[in-house]
C-alpha cells in the first residue's frame, strides 16, 4: 500500500535568501549598538559641543522670535531675512535677483551673504517655526558642527589620540574669533565644510604620491617599499568630492573658502619646499586633480559667480575698507571679552563685538610657538601649519600696522594684495580666523606625541596646552528682548492691503541703520517685498559697492520725522513727490504700526501725503 502524500503547505517553506534577510533585519539592532558602543567616546565628545554650543547661545531659548543678540541686533534681523527669502525655494519662489527688497530694482544674493544653501536646507525649519529659530539653531549648530568636524579630521586622518583631537577641535569651534563672530555672522562660522575640504585635498595628494601605500614586507627586517604608482580613481573622485564641497562652501559663504583656499595653498607650497622627493613624486599628479577640480568648480559656478560679479545689482568690489578692518597687532596678546579672563578694555582694540579675531592671548601664542619649535621639522605637516599661521596672521595686520589703536608707518604684507579682484571682498582682520584651526592642529600633534612618549613630555605638553586653553573658555553670549512685532504682520492682516508678491511700505523704510522692518518681512516668509533696505548693492561712486541705497525723498523726509518728531509743513511739491515715489516703488500700501517711535507725528505727515488712513489690527495704512 502506498504511504499517504503529504500535505501541502498553504505558506511555501522559506527559501535561504529570505531566511538571511531576516536574520538581517534582525541583527541590524544588534549592530548599530555595536557601532555606538565602539564610538561611544567619539559620541560623547559630540554631545559635549553640542551641549557647549547649546550653553553659549541658552540666552535664545526662551523666546527665539522676541530674543535678539545684545552686540549685533541689526545683523540678526539682516540674517533672519535672508533666511525667509531662501526658504521660499520650497515653493519654487526663488531667484539670485530677489525683489523682495529694494524695490523696484532688487537685491542681488549672491553679492551678499546670504548662506543660501543652509537657508534651503533648513527651510522647512523656517517656514515651519519662524526665520528666528532657524538663525538660533545655525548660531549652535554652526559652533558644534565645525568642531565635530575638526575632530573627526584629527581622529581619522592625523590618526591623533580622542583627548588631543577634542582640544584641537574646541578651539577651532570655540575659538575667540568663532565666538564672537557667531554675533550675528552665520556665513562665518559655516565652518564644518572647511575640515572636509582639508581632507579631500589630503586624499588628493595621497593618492597622486606613487608611494603612496609604502608598505614594508614583514619578510625584510630592513623593509622595503612597494612603487604602486599614482592612484587614478582615488585622484579622480578626490577631485570630484572637492567640486562639490567647494560648490556647496560658495554658497554657504564664499569668504571662507576663500580664506581656507589661502592657507591650504601655503600650507602645500611648503609642504612641497620642505619635502622635495615628495614634490617630485606627486606634484604632477596632484596639480592634475586639482586642475580637475578647479575646472569642474569653474564650470559648474560659472553662472552664479558672473551673476555676482557681473550681473544685476552685482558688485565687483569689498564694501570694507582694509585699513580700518585691520587686526590691531596688540589684539593678539590680548584676551577677547568674551572668553572666560576676557579683558573689557579689548574691544578698543577692534571695529566691533564680531571682531575678535586675533584675541588669542599670549599664553596661547607662547605655547603654541613652543610646540612648533618641538615638533621641529619631524612631521612636514607640523612646519606647514606654522608657516601658514605666520603668514595669515601677518596678512590679518593689513596694509598698515596698527598698534595698540595707532596706525604706523610700517607697511602690512596684505598691502601686496590691496586692490587685487575677490581679495578686497575679503576684510584683513579676518584672516585671523585661519590661524585658529593651524594653531589647533599644531596643539594636538604636540598632545599627541607627547601622549605617545614617556617621561615629562607625556605630562608637561598637555598641561602646557591646557593652561593656555583654559583663559580661552567662552563664555554666553549676551541675549537682550527686543520689541514684538505688530500684530498687523504676525496675524496676517498685512494680507488686507497688499497681495503676497506686491510691495508693501513700512514706516520709517528700513535702512543698513535701522533694519528693523525687514524684521515684518521675515515674519510673513518674504512674501511681499519692501523698499530699501539693508543690503550691498552697486549705490557707491561709479557703482561700487555700498550698504543700502538712495533714499528716496518721501522715506528721507518720514525718517527725519521718526528722527526728530518734527511736523514738517507738506505742500503739493511734498504731496506730489510722495504719489511719484509710491509709484516708483510699485507700492499697495503704506502701513504704520502701534509702538512706532514718534507715531502721532509720523501718522499726522502720512494723512497729509497720502489722505485719511484706514485701521487693521494694530496698524495704520494707507493705500496708494
Amino acid at each position: 500500500m502506498s504511504s499517504a502524500a503529504p500535505i501541502a503547505p498553504d505558506v511555501a517553506p522559506e527559501g535561504p535568501v529570505r531566511l538571511a534577510d531576516r536574520a538581517a533585519r534582525r541583527a541590524w539592532p544588534a549592530r548599530v549598538l555595536a557601532a555606538l558602543r565602539r564610538h561611544r567616546v567619539d559620541l560623547a565628545v559630540a554631545v559635549l559641543f553640542v551641549g557647549l554650543a547649546g550653553w553659549l547661545t541658552h540666552g535664545f531659548w526662551p523666546d527665539p522670535a522676541g530674543r535678539t543678540l545684545a552686540l549685533n541686533p541689526a545683523d540678526q534681523a539682516l540674517y533672519e531675512w535672508f533666511l525667509a527669502v531662501d526658504a521660499r525655494a520650497l515653493f519654487g519662489d526663488f531667484s539670485l535677483l530677489t525683489d523682495r527688497l529694494n524695490a523696484p530694482d532688487g537685491v542681488n544674493l549672491m553679492a551678499n551673504t546670504t548662506v543660501i544653501a543652509l537657508g534651503i536646507a533648513f527651510a522647512p525649519v523656517t517656514l515651519a517655526l519662524g526665520a528666528p529659530v532657524t538663525f538660533a539653531l545655525l548660531a549652535a549648530l554652526n559652533l558644534a558642527g565645525t568642531a565635530v568636524a575638526w575632530y573627526l579630521l584629527y581622529t581619522r586622518v592625523l590618526r591623533a589620540r580622542r583627548v588631543a583631537a577634542g582640544l584641537g577641535a574646541g578651539l577651532c569651534g570655540f575659538g575667540p574669533g568663532m565666538v564672537s563672530q557667531t554675533n550675528s555672522h552665520l556665513h562665518m562660522t559655516a565652518q564644518w565644510l572647511v575640515p572636509v575640504i582639508v581632507w579631500l585635498v589630503v586624499r588628493l595628494l595621497r593618492a597622486a604620491d606613487p608611494e603612496r601605500m609604502g608598505p614594508t614586507d614583514p619578510a625584510d627586517p630592513e623593509g622595503s617599499v612597494v612603487v604602486l604608482g599614482p592612484d587614478r580613481r582615488r585622484l579622480v573622485s578626490s577631485a570630484l568630492g572637492l567640486t562639490a564641497a567647494v560648490t556647496v562652501q560658495v554658497f554657504i559663504g564664499e569668504e571662507v573658502l576663500f580664506l581656507a583656499a589661502v592657507a591650504l595653498l601655503v600650507m602645500a607650497l611648503t609642504c612641497l619646499a620642505v619635502d622635495r622627493d615628495l614634490a617630485r613624486r606627486a606634484l604632477p599628479g596632484f596639480a592634475g586633480g586639482l586642475a580637475i577640480a578647479a575646472g569642474l568648480a569653474l564650470l559648474v559656478l560659472a553662472y552664479p559667480l558672473w551673476f555676482q560679479f557681473a550681473g544685476p545689482q552685482g558688485v565687483a568690489d569689498g564694501v570694507f575698507n582694509p585699513y580700518h578692518f585691520s587686526a590691531d597687532l596688540r589684539s593678539w596678546w590680548t584676551l577677547s571679552p568674551l572668553s572666560l579672563a576676557g579683558d573689557d578694555d579689548a574691544a578698543r582694540l577692534t571695529t566691533g563685538p564680531a571682531e575678535y579675531n586675533s584675541f588669542l592671548g599670549w599664553p596661547l601664542l607662547l605655547v603654541t610657538a613652543a610646540c612648533a619649535i618641538w615638533l621641529g621639522r619631524r612631521r612636514v605637516v607640523a612646519v606647514a601649519c606654522a608657516v601658514a599661521a605666520l603668514v595669515m596672521g601677518l596678512l590679518s595686520l593689513g596694509p598698515a600696522v596698527v598698534l595698540d589703536g595707532t596706525r604706523t608707518r610700517l607697511p602690512g604684507p596684505y598691502a601686496l594684495l590691496h586692490g587685487l579682484p575677490v581679495v578686497d571682498g575679503a576684510l584683513p582682520m579676518r584672516f585671523a580666523l585661519a590661524v585658529l584651526p593651524l594653531g589647533a592642529t599644531l596643539l594636538v600633534l604636540a598632545v599627541d606625541r607627547a601622549l605617545a612618549a614617556t617621561g615629562r613630555a607625556r605630562r608637561l605638553v598637555p598641561a602646557a596646552v591646557g593652561m593656555a586653553l583654559l583663559p580661552l573658555v567662552p563664555t554666553p553670549l549676551p541675549t537682550a528682548d527686543r520689541p514684538p512685532l505688530p500684530e498687523f504682520i504676525t496675524g496676517g492682516h498685512w494680507r488686507e492691503c497688499v497681495a503676497p508678491g506686491g510691495v508693501l511700505v513700512p514706516v520709517p523704510l528700513p535702512t543698513p541703520r535701522e533694519p528693523w522692518p525687514m524684521r515684518w518681512a521675515a515674519a510673513a516668509d518674504a512674501a511681499f517685498g519692501m523698499p530699501e533696505g539693508f543690503f550691498i548693492g552697486p549705490y557707491g561712486r561709479d557703482g561700487t559697492a555700498a550698504f543700502g541705497t538712495y533714499p528716496r525723498p518721501t522715506s528721507a523726509l518720514l525718517a527725519d520725522v521718526a528722527r526728530r518728531g518734527d511736523r514738517p509743513v507738506i505742500g503739493d511739491d511734498q504731496r506730489r513727490q510722495a504719489e511719484r515715489d509710491a509709484d516708483f516703488w510699485g507700492a499697495s500700501c503704506v502701513a504704520l504700526a502701534d509702538g512706532t517711535p514718534h507715531k502721532d507725528s509720523l501718522r499726522i505727515t502720512l494723512e497729509q501725503l497720502y489722505g485719511p488712513s484706514s485701521r487693521i489690527a494694530d496698524a495704520w495704512i494707507w493705500r496708494v
